[in-house]
């Protein structure tokens, strides 16, 4: 895939998601015990053969200066490609237009200065192992000018309303793609990811510009429809679309099952991301621990049961931790209690507090938020 480029453009849902997202995008959200949502995008692209990637970052881009640096983890801190991040800049177009595409069109010159003659566009906030060798192996032999990847996603409880649904000719030709309201138990889902010819991509970005119809790609894609070949390809392993606040909390509490913690880390190669030194993790004779995912670094004397713990948390004599997320450096303190919770990093839940959200609606402990009795 050395003909290709990647594409990471943030979802801009970051009011879906409360207070985890004040001062981060949704593609830097902790994952997993180490990890952020955009280790496996990059991942993903660089295991696949891709060596230029373009990282469009949001106004919020401190955190992610900080977590993907130059590259290095995911081998992307080359000379004369790897890993670029483009920050928002005023394009001079208009105030009103924040769509992803006046972001593209000031990068217009990386794009035709690029060696690569197709994109690969990925929103992060939807994880998903495809073998995006053998789709863009699809993209090519079909000639197609873009090529839309998707899921038949079973879906009878109506979880996945309001995501993205593919509408499909019999030969697999995209009709349309409109919004799922729940009204089928299984349905075509978009995975926000495709491939396009790098000419068609910059056509479409000018035109849209020009003709001010539209700021968002997909839109002016489908508006655009008629004139080019576009195709589907089919994933079907597991994907988590996370797009909320409770599908962040249920993927992340769906590694504890292993089919899917291995799909997702180990399934067409790992996952890279920032390496931290720290000590391996410390069991006193009083913790108890039943199927949690525990990160290095922590002290657990209390007793954790269905919970994600990341690096370097305090879980002290007497805590009980059950069915949350703890973030990095979070403390929680002698007979606190935290249930169906997520804590954001650097937490700290007082000795003696209780606290607990629902499997519906978690209860969230702000990024360095002190809970105590005083």
């Amino acid at each position: 895939m050395e003909k290709c480029l990647g594409i990471i453009s943030g979802a801009n849902i970051e009011n879906n998601f409360g207070a985890l997202c004040v001062h981060r995008p949704v593609y830097m959200l902790p994952f997993a015990g180490r990890y952020r949502l955009i280790d496996f995008s990059l991942s993903n692209m660089v295991n696949n053969g891709i060596r230029t990637v373009a990282v469009y970052t949001g106004e919020k881009v401190r955190s992610t200066m900080d977590h993907v640096e130059d590259g290095k983890a995911w081998d992307l801190n080359r000379r004369f490609n790897g890993l670029f991040l483009f920050p928002p800049v005023s394009h001079g177009l208009s105030a009103k237009r924040t769509g992803e595409i006046p972001q593209y069109y000031t990068t217009k010159d990386f794009f035709e200065q690029a060696k690569e003659k197709y994109v690969f566009i990925n929103h992060p906030n939807i994880l998903a192992k495809v073998d995006l060798t053998e789709a863009f192996r699809f993209f090519r032999e079909t000639d197609a000018d873009i090529t839309f990847i998707y899921k038949k996603q079973q879906d009878p409880f109506g979880e996945y309303v309001n995501t993205h649904k593919m509408n499909l000719a019999d030969d697999g030709a995209v009709l349309n793609i409109g919004t799922n309201l729940g009204t089928e138990r299984e349905f075509n889902m978009y995975l926000k990811m495709g491939f396009l010819k790098k000419d068609v991509f910059m056509k479409l970005v000018k035109e849209a510009i020009e003709r001010g119809e539209s700021d968002n790609l997909l839109e002016t894609i489908l508006m655009n429809k008629q004139k080019y070949k576009i195709n589907s390809y089919e994933f079907t392993g597991h994907v988590e679309n996370i797009r909320n606040l409770k599908s962040f909390y249920d993927a992340n509490l769906n590694l504890l099952k292993k089919d899917i913690a291995r799909e997702l880390f180990y399934t067409n190669g790992t996952i890279f991301t920032k390496t931290k030194d720290e000590p391996s993790t410390l069991y006193t004779e009083d913790s108890v621990v039943q199927n949690s995912l525990v990160a290095n670094g922590c002290v657990i004397e209390g007793t954790v049961e269905n919970s994600i713990i990341f690096r370097g948390v305090k879980i002290k004599k007497g805590a009980i931790v059950k069915n949350s997320i703890i973030m990095q450096k979070s403390e929680i303190h002698e007979n606190a209690a935290v249930i169906n919770s997520i804590m954001d990093k650097q937490g700290v839940v007082g000795e003696d507090i209780r606290i607990a959200g629902s499997m519906l609606m978690p209860f969230i402990v702000e990024k360095k938020q002190v809970i105590r009795k005083d």
